[in-house]
């Protein structure tokens, strides 16, 4: 069975693994098999934006672009609040176009995108990826629609444990981002705090996958 691996910067090539890649519009790479587009907070250069959000919207239209992302905010950053809200809302604007999730870079900023969501009406499904808060801000997203997946910090953070036993079955992914661990190590952890096998968090993961990824088909 295949390891789905919900976002990652590094394409492996791993025929076991499905990969949603992310990629930014000023690198795009079409020798990526799947992957997800967007302006990471970070990285927004007001003077290519334009450009950037053309490509977004371009690549939304492609079956191998599974997600909008990763995009959304984060308020420990130098970059205004209002001008990352702004080029997030771009964005939703143009995956709201189709049924495609988005994967969210969000820190410190729960609430905003929570109002945001209910603001623009978004009704494209939406994963927070690399979570790592509590309980209680884990149950704010899930209650509002919000998905959540877990890596690096479900490996790093034994206080995390709790929170992922806590979130439902069909409301988690597993992803690697950037860290040097393989996505079957993540998958080893989830099932041990999980006490299920590996292979039971695969069909689980797989189930969620279907759901979320289906909609545009």
């Amino acid at each position: 069975m295949t390891f789905i691996n919900l976002h990652t910067h590094r394409y492996s090539a791993d025929s076991e693994i499905l990969e949603v890649v992310n990629q930014y519009p000023w690198e795009f790479s079409a020798q990526i098999p799947q992957y997800s587009i967007g302006i990471h907070p970070w990285y927004i250069e007001e003077n290519h934006l334009s450009s950037d959000l053309q490509v977004i919207q371009e690549k939304l239209k492609d079956e191998k672009c599974l997600a909008l992302g990763e995009c959304g905010l984060d308020k420990r950053i130098e970059i205004p609040l209002s001008v990352q809200t702004k080029v997030f809302q771009q964005q939703i604007e143009l995956v709201q176009q189709t049924m495609k999730p988005v994967i969210l870079h969000c820190v410190a900023a729960y609430q905003e995108i929570i109002a945001l969501k209910k603001e623009m009406n978004i009704q494209n499904p939406m994963i927070v990826h690399g979570f790592s808060k509590n309980e209680q801000v884990a149950k704010s997203l899930l209650d509002n629609g919000f998905y959540l997946s877990f890596g690096k910090y479900l490996l790093r953070n034994p206080d995390l444990e709790k929170v992922f036993k806590f979130v439902p079955e069909n409301h988690f992914f597993l992803e690697t981002d950037t860290i040097e661990e393989s996505i079957f190590q993540v998958y080893q952890k989830a099932a041990a705090v999980k006490k299920l096998t590996v292979e039971q968090i695969q069909q689980q993961v797989a189930q969620n996958f279907e759901v979320v990824f289906k909609r545009d088909k």
